[in-house]
């Protein structure tokens, strides 16, 4: 995330780590740029007006790299023009404030959902009903209730089916940088997600990592 306003920017971390997802909040273009060369983020969430320059700068710098990362624009800037401008920059959304954050955690699930291949918030795995849209998971008539962490976790391995994920990976998609993380978190997430989903819901490749299985 790249907000200078303190206030706007604790608010929207507190939700998307509520949503279960790992924030790095930068308040300056240097740093956004410096993060985003070194750190395959899967979002972006960009303010326009920085204090050392225009995040629509920014964002067309880092389509012209070759940067397919998705990003959605925060910005007050509420003009047609600004908006037509942001989106052939190469946003993936627009969301003017003030806004309410539980549509801005829609609107980033929206996003990657679109990202990860497959728009449809219906999935059925095994005997598992999940809706993305409104985080939930049915066997048969039973609901599921997941943490959310476990939740971020899942839907991890939901939007790369058969990929492989390492622990370092997953630590990254779900705790922001610089995160105190005991050594079995992941362990017992997974563990967690096992018990509730069935032990085959994510599979072990020793030495390698995890990767989803059936439930």
């Amino acid at each position: 995330m790249i907000e200078d306003n303190a206030d706007l920017g604790q608010a929207v971390r507190e939700q998307i780590a509520d949503d279960g997802h790992a924030v790095d909040w930068v308040q300056r273009l240097a740093h956004a740029d410096l993060g985003a060369q070194t750190t395959p983020y899967d979002l972006i969430l960009l303010d326009l007006m920085l204090p050392d320059g225009r995040g629509i700068d920014f964002l067309r710098q880092r389509r012209a790299s070759g940067d397919t990362t998705p990003v959605i624009i925060l910005t007050a800037r509420d003009q047609l023009s600004d908006r037509i401008e942001g989106l052939n920059a190469g946003a993936d959304d627009y969301l003017v404030k003030p806004f309410d954050l539980s549509e801005l955690s829609a609107r980033v699930a929206a996003v990657t959902r679109r990202y990860s291949g497959n728009p449809n918030p219906q999935i059925q795995l095994g005997e598992l009903r999940i809706n993305l849209a409104d985080r939930t998971i049915r066997r048969g008539e039973v609901a599921i209730d997941l943490t959310a962490r476990e939740w971020a976790l899942f839907e991890t391995f939901l939007q790369r089916p058969g990929a492989l994920f390492s622990k370092a990976q997953l630590e990254e998609r779900l705790y922001e940088f610089g995160a105190e993380i005991e050594s079995n978190t992941i362990e017992v997430h997974i563990s967690h997600l096992r018990k509730k989903l069935g032990f085959k819901v994510v599979e072990t490749v020793r030495g390698v990592g995890y990767r989803l299985g059936v439930a």
